[in-house]
């Protein structure tokens, strides 16, 4: 008898989520990948150092707890958000992941608003909730606020809001934040993913912890992979209220984090100077390319992050192939609910440069 009649259902579902190409096997030259809004600048000089003094202690388990690095975190945040306020992990998908295990019970709803960070759905898929889309909507990709609001019921537990959004780049105006929350039910959670807080150039733009003053069922979600360059180390963190970060602390595992991360990422946090080179370089491309996009006519959304979203003037999947002929790899959006649409990551100069060249040739 096979062991299949025991598969849970939703843990069956497809379409869970998919990097974005990091190769090109049929193409000789160099490979610029702006496919997965990496860090143009590479890691924290900083960071690079404390995984090289570590390696010295790889016989030795890392720390039981996360406390070292929420004590960093507190610091960086100069304690506007305690450290029993944080809960660190292995990136901040897996605080998503750990909010959910947290607030879902099967047959519970959860909100999201497409286009959207796919794990979003699959992770509360796999929790056997029920997943309500409420699109964006409008020309610019806004939040719906009253169909948000109308489609909460008794069994609703987490709204997803993203600021900016991946994969559209937008901000949600802190007007429409303060709409949206007062009229949600306040037992409801609220997952803010800022994880590109760092690039927001909007003066109406607002932080988790600033929006925690007045709602407590805000969790918010943030990565060391972005500006901090450590996406292969896989570690982010989420604050909330203290009563929901000791809740969800009881479940974490011990020694959940490898110490070469905590060590990273503590040094990550110290280093102003990779930061503020790592936005410098973003915003500078970011203007350069728009002004491109413009002369090649190339539809795009005004962006608040470190990509573009990017409406190509020919059948999208024609457009990546063309692309990855001139060696420039980017993102599809059919798995992010924005088919026909692409995401640009914004590179160095180099990877700029040579994305201008080869849109020219194929848009000419």
């Amino acid at each position: 008898m096979s062991l299949n009649k025991h598969f849970k259902s939703h843990f069956t579902v497809r379409g869970g989520y998919k990097g974005g190409n990091a190769s090109i096997a049929a193409y000789e030259g160099k490979v610029y990948k702006l496919s997965s809004n990496e860090n143009p600048n590479g890691a924290s000089p900083l960071a690079v150092k404390a995984i090289s003094d570590a390696l010295v202690d790889l016989n030795r388990y890392p720390d039981q707890t996360d406390i070292r690095l929420r004590e960093a975190l507190e610091l960086y945040y100069e304690k506007t958000v305690d450290k029993d306020q944080f809960i660190c992990g292995n990136s901040g998908s897996e605080i998503i992941n750990l909010v959910i295990k947290g607030f879902i019970s099967m047959g519970d709803e959860v909100i999201i608003s497409s286009p959207y960070f796919v794990p979003y759905k699959s992770f509360s898929l796999w929790a056997g909730a029920a997943v309500k889309d409420i699109p964006l909507k409008g020309a610019n990709f806004e939040l719906d606020i009253d169909g948000i609001v109308s489609a909460c019921t008794e069994r609703t537990r987490i709204v997803y809001l993203t600021s900016p959004n991946n994969p559209t780049g937008r901000h949600i105006p802190q007007e429409d934040l303060n709409s949206l929350l007062d009229k949600l039910p306040s037992d409801i959670v609220v997952l803010y993913d800022e994880v590109y807080w760092h690039f927001v150039e909007a003066d109406d733009y607002c932080r988790g912890f600033e929006l925690l003053k007045s709602y407590p069922n805000i969790i918010a979600i943030n990565s060391f992979s972005k500006a901090y360059g450590l996406a292969a180390l896989r570690i982010g963190y989420g604050y909330m209220s203290k009563e929901v970060a000791a809740y969800l602390r009881q479940v974490r595992r011990p020694f959940l984090l490898p110490k070469l991360n905590i060590d990273a990422a503590i040094a990550a946090l110290s280093d102003s100077s990779f930061i503020k080179m790592t936005v410098d370089v973003v915003l500078s491309g970011k203007r350069l390319l728009k002004n491109e996009f413009d002369k090649l006519n190339l539809s795009y959304l005004e962006t608040q992050a470190n990509f573009f979203f990017v409406y190509p003037p020919m059948d999208a999947d024609k457009f990546v192939e063309e692309l990855e002929k001139r060696g420039i790899l980017i993102r599809p959006l059919n798995n992010f609910g924005a088919s026909g649409f692409v995401r640009i990551t914004i590179g160095n100069e180099e990877a700029n440069k040579a994305l201008i060249l080869a849109l020219q040739e194929i848009l000419s």
